[in-house]
């Protein structure tokens, strides 16, 4: 986790931006993202040459021909020289890394450097410098960059929105990704369950003696250390997959997955909705929290399809089952009209996933998860594609950890999370049949007789406490003794002459 000092001077990041005249979240993350690679390309080049110098090997600095696009050359330049500088020399170097085939390259073709004034880059460039980013270790490099993605909290006009950490981190735990897996959002936004991925794996795959807790009991320091060479190559180049259409989200999210290190992340741009989108059958694992609103041209809508709708939440469910391999898994956001919408294509695609797919969970979570980017009320589907649904194991999620008003204060970071997780994992071997509990099961039989029916108000039984009133001549005698202290108090009270 992050420390409170290093926090505080993102903070004051986020403070230079906005007084500086970049008031957008999207792209002030996008420039300050550019700033930190900047930095962090002198400092690799560095420790790369230093490792080939213990080595014996020969290492060609990616500097060698531009000595002036390193941090520690251009960042002396006087106020008169460094904004031009950067934009017409360090800029364009920067966009042509990785190769002219890379995916890198291919995303930062179309990037703008947009910092305004010299002022501003210099204030950026003293506070960048001041978070000490080359001695971090990869935890603290990945959460600097998590911190910087929380202050996006605006909801895209399409309905995409940054989804919450430890929600993310529970769906992952949920599903259960494993080295080898290939892993996909084919609506990725800035990478968020493709990150927690890796590091999922990364923890299975740690020795406990290298795993740390901070004081609120999260654990990091996942080293991969059980991983072999093959393995760290596989996960590195060949295990994620994202996909977003806007060219923007692609950018971060391809930063993010570096800083993580992920060294060559395989994200596209790409509206998956689309008929430019003919993947199927083909990963392991699907993550996603996809946009709850938005449209599309029918003459778009990729071929596909079978299920006739407009609505994109229903469109994506689809998707995932389509791209899905054999025995692979899902976990997914839906709103709520998903799971009880009676139209004909919400009947359709519950109808697939429960008889096409075996439907292991549907998580009901609080209204105020997604404050303050929406109040819908969500809930989480993990399936696995395949075959069909016996039983549903349902879960009613009172708390996620936060207070659940605009203001998602702090409260233990967790609520219902360890429960969910633990119960989730003794499924197979519990019964579950007690209907008023958080949590239990449903067998197939009767939620086909609900219409395919996946809310769990249809299926929990509330149990009502019995409340014994007063009986009417008992509250009539108290009214009686109650006027008789009143007047009684009344007499008591001395009568003051007049003189």
């Amino acid at each position: 986790m992050l420390e409170a000092t290093l926090k505080s001077i993102i903070n004051q990041l986020w403070d230079k931006f906005w007084s500086g005249g970049i008031s957008n979240p999207l792209q002030a993350i996008e420039q300050m993202s550019y700033l930190i690679f900047m930095k962090r390309l002198e400092d690799e080049d560095v420790a790369r040459e230093q490792n080939a110098l213990l080595s014996g090997e020969k290492y060609v600095s990616i500097f060698k021909e531009n000595e002036n696009c390193k941090w520690s050359d251009w960042t002396n330049l006087p106020a008169d020289q460094i904004l031009s500088h950067v934009r017409d020399k360090v800029f364009p170097f920067l966009r042509s890394l990785g190769g002219k085939d890379s995916l890198y390259a291919q995303y930062m073709k179309d990037a703008v450097f947009t910092i305004p004034t010299s002022s501003l880059l210099i204030e950026a460039v003293k506070i960048i410098n001041s978070m000490h980013i080359k001695e971090q270790n990869r935890d603290a490099k990945g959460d600097l960059y998590e911190y910087l993605l929380s202050e996006l909290k605006t909801a895209g006009k399409n309905g995409q929105f940054r989804t919450p950490r430890h929600i993310i981190k529970m769906i992952t735990n949920l599903v259960n990704p494993k080295v080898g897996d290939s892993i996909c959002d084919p609506a990725c936004g800035t990478a968020g369950f493709l990150v927690s991925t890796f590091e999922h794996i990364l923890k299975a795959n740690t020795s406990k003696d290298f795993i740390k807790s901070d004081n609120q009991g999260n654990e990091y320091n996942f080293k991969g250390d059980k991983l072999n060479k093959q393995q760290w190559e596989i996960l590195r180049e060949e295990s994620f997959y994202g996909f977003d259409f806007d060219p923007t989200m692609v950018r971060i999210s391809l930063m993010n997955m570096m800083m993580h290190g992920i060294e060559k992340p395989n994200i596209k741009q790409m509206n998956t909705l689309s008929t430019r989108y003919d993947e199927q059958n083909y990963y392991d694992v699907v993550l996603a929290n996809p946009p709850f609103k938005g449209s599309i041209d029918e003459s778009e809508l990729s071929g596909n399809f079978r299920i006739k709708t407009k609505k994109t939440e229903i469109l994506f469910l689809e998707l995932m089952y389509n791209i899905l391999a054999t025995g692979g898994r899902c976990g997914v956001i839906v709103p709520d009209g998903v799971v009880f919408s009676s139209s004909k294509a919400h009947k359709n695609i519950r109808k697939k996933i429960l008889e096409e797919c075996r439907l292991d969970a549907v998580i009901s979570m609080p209204s105020g998860v997604f404050k303050p980017y929406a109040g819908v009320s969500t809930g989480v589907l993990i399936f696995t594609k395949g075959e069909p649904t016996k039983k549903v194991w349902f879960y009613d999620m009172a708390s996620d950890g936060f207070s659940l008003d605009d203001k998602r204060t702090y409260i233990d970071g967790k609520g219902d999370i360890p429960d969910i997780l633990e119960k989730f994992n003794m499924r197979n071997s519990e019964s579950f049949d007690d209907r008023k509990a958080k949590c239990f099961f449903v067998p197939i039989d009767e939620i086909i007789e609900n219409d395919y029916d996946l809310s769990i108000s249809k299926y929990k039984e509330i149990e009502y406490e019995e409340i014994e009133y007063e009986k009417p001549e008992v509250i009539k005698q108290k009214i009686l003794d109650l006027e008789k202290e009143i007047i009684k108090t009344l007499e008591e009270i001395p009568v003051i002459e007049k003189t």
